[in-house]
């Protein structure tokens, strides 16, 4: 009798890790850059048109579908090509550490595209078939970061392409579907949410700087060196924020979205955590709350909106 409740615990203790193994696998601390570019664009249609909410949570298990997959690809042609080993730091390296099967990886990734496509369909035929093309051309990029002979990762233009594809024209996109239109204040408050999205990318090239310069990676961490990145991530922070509040000064958008200035300290604290560090591990908290900061300054973007909307 003790054998067999002795074989129950081991059973669900590894149901437990496999479990855990495939949630990481998404890398869930990045899938922020997935929702939290819809919830902003629905939050702006919201100020003057009618939300269709079928048609908003539509996009938004589109948008995370294709961020997982994107991280899958990563995970899949970052072993294929060496990168990530059993010491490797991250919440990547599930095929080397876990065992997972680089085919099943790609399998499912390829699996999330599809669904997303499906999904895809739904929005365009309750919006327009232009989006199609908009949405293959995001997921050709999703695909292409790290994946095809020449990784978008592997050279300076990974943050400006990821800022854009999944921060500026998701925020557009999901504007668009609720209003059949694109302003020129959904331009500009998307902005804000290009630079946080890139500097998601940005944090996990400075953390991995040293592994990449040997693998022979040129991204503009790389190509700026350590301190100068770090640089370049507070100075864009920076921009953020002043950003939205010169929307405000310029009577484009209202003071509510000053909400976002009480994500400043995880910004801060995003920023300090990568000076003076070398090693890998110690620069993982730093990294979380860059992606943190993307989710805050969102979320409370999205608030300071819907509170102007109904005010």
């Amino acid at each position: 009798m003790q054998a067999f409740h002795d074989s129950d615990n081991t059973s669900a203790l590894q149901s437990k890790k496999n479990w855990r193994v495939w949630w990481e696998l998404t890398r869930p601390h990045t899938l922020t850059a997935g929702f939290v570019p819809v919830l902003i664009g629905t939050a702006l249609a919201m100020q003057d048109f009618h939300i269709n909410v079928l048609l908003f949570v539509a996009m938004l298990v589109a948008s995370l579908l294709i961020q997982a997959a994107t991280n899958m690809f990563n995970e899949y042609y970052d072993f294929k090509r060496g990168l990530d080993n059993k010491e490797s730091v991250g919440i990547g390296g599930a095929i080397v550490r876990e065992g997972i099967a680089p085919r099943t990886v790609m399998t499912i990734a390829l699996s999330l595209y599809a669904a997303a496509t499906l999904i895809g369909v739904y929005i365009c035929m309750e919006s327009s078939w232009w989006l199609a093309l908009i949405g293959a051309i995001c997921m050709v990029i999703g695909y292409l970061y790290t994946g095809g002979p020449v990784p978008i990762a592997y050279t300076p233009f990974g943050e400006l392409m990821a800022g854009f594809f999944m921060g500026f024209s998701i925020i557009l996109i999901s504007f668009y579907i609720q209003t059949g239109t694109v302003t020129n204040t959904a331009i500009l408050v998307s902005i804000p949410s290009l630079i946080l999205v890139g500097l998601i990318l940005l944090s996990n090239n400075i953390r991995d700087l040293d592994g990449d310069k040997e693998n022979g990676r040129k991204t503009l961490a790389i190509l700026v060196g350590r301190k100068y990145a770090i640089y370049i991530l507070g100075v864009m922070f920076s921009v953020s924020y002043l950003w939205i509040l010169g929307l405000i000064i310029a009577g484009t958008m209202s003071p509510w979205i000053l909400l976002v200035f009480l994500s400043v300290p995880k910004a801060v604290k995003a920023t300090k955590g990568f000076i003076g560090k070398t090693v890998p591990v110690q620069m993982m908290p730093a990294m979380v709350a860059t992606a943190q900061t993307n989710t805050i300054f969102g979320l409370l973007l999205s608030a300071g909106l819907f509170i102007s909307y109904i005010m």
